[in-house]
């Protein structure tokens, strides 16, 4: 059921105010026209107190019936109705009040009594009319902003779906593969690997965290992979004060550095530095996560799949754009740049 035109305490006030003028106006006008100003005011009260009814009546009728285009012909007819019914029980009961001669001189001014009694039930109704299709297309817009809002929640529920055992699969095949040579480490890596899903479950895909958090979060991540590659693997992490408190859609960063990972201990022999260096801007945030690789075996182009891809995805439905995530190669260094809007 739509809310009533009188529901708010500004359109109440507007409505009060604009019969207590046209009151007064009507009871000018008779006053004017040789009526005592007893009459007149007893004219103008007893008309616009049935007209303010009728008004409320129409209101009321919007709230449960909404007419379509079609429907405003009964609309026509419930103001020529109405207006015709308050002309005549508002001259039943000026016959008890003001004089025969005076009560000629209302029945002589009906026709533009109803013309105007006409006019305003037809603007009540267009007001109400233009409230209620506003109310409509407001509730519209709530609606698909929901639809829209839903479906950005499963996408990327989806994608961090996707991402997740991506990396068991990969940290359990290393577990599997240390059982027996080096228990210790296989034990280690099960307990940093415990740790990162008990912290994976609490994070909510919407949240916002700083980047101080989400390198802490990271770290647990870089650690499993550490018990995996051994010395071959090691990172640094360069991020001045400023961009370590601005923030940035939690869990992000994991694909890109895990991208990173991939291209550069996958296809080499020898150990890898992944660089991490966050700079701040005006309402920016810039990540740059460089790896090496080997130009002659690599094809680090193709490190835009499912990993950087998946990121790309997720900041298009958070940011609406495409160009937040970019990737170059520098000599045989491969950057990845992301960019995180302030909110």
């Amino acid at each position: 059921m739509p809310a009533s035109v009188l529901s708010k305490n500004k359109l109440r006030v507007y409505f009060v105010s604009f019969w207590l003028i046209w009151s007064a106006i009507h009871a000018w006008v008779l006053h004017e026209w040789n009526y005592t100003l007893e009459e007149a005011w007893a004219d103008s009260i007893v008309s616009n107190a049935l007209l303010c009814m009728a008004s409320m009546l129409i209101i009321t009728s919007f709230r449960y019936y909404l007419p379509r285009k079609e429907s405003f012909t009964y609309f026509g007819l419930m103001c020529i109705v109405l207006s015709a019914i308050c002309i005549s029980l508002t001259r039943f009961v000026l016959a008890f009040v003001i004089k025969d001669k005076t009560l000629d001189q209302y029945t002589q001014s009906i026709p533009v009594r109803a013309a105007i009694g006409i006019l305003i039930l037809g603007c009540v109704i267009l007001i109400n009319v233009l409230l209620h299709t506003l109310q409509e297309q407001q509730e519209q817009e709530r609606r698909k902003s929901e639809a829209d809002r839903i479906a950005k929640d499963a996408e990327l529920y989806k994608l961090r779906q996707q991402l997740q055992p991506h990396f068991l699969f990969n940290s359990l095949n290393s577990i599997n593969a240390l059982v027996v040579s080096q228990p210790a480490g296989a034990r280690k890596m099960i307990q940093q690997l415990s740790e990162y899903l008990r912290n994976t479950l609490k994070k909510e895909e919407h949240k916002w965290v700083t980047l101080e958090e989400e390198l802490e979060y990271l770290q647990l991540y870089l650690d499993i992979e550490k018990v995996r590659f051994g010395h071959r693997l090691s990172t640094q992490i360069q991020a001045d004060e400023i961009a370590m408190q601005m923030k940035l859609p939690v869990l992000l960063l994991q694909p890109v550095v895990e991208n990173a990972i991939k291209f550069g201990l996958y296809d080499t022999t020898g150990d890898i530095v992944i660089g991490i260096d966050a700079k701040s801007s005006a309402n920016m945030l810039t990540i740059k996560i460089e790896n090496p690789f080997d130009a002659e075996v690599s094809k680090p182009v193709k490190g835009t799949g499912f990993g950087l891809s998946s990121v790309q995805k997720r900041l298009f439905l958070l940011f609406s754009r495409n160009d937040l995530l970019n990737t170059s190669t520098r000599e045989n260094i491969f950057v990845t740049q992301v960019k995180i809007p302030q909110q």
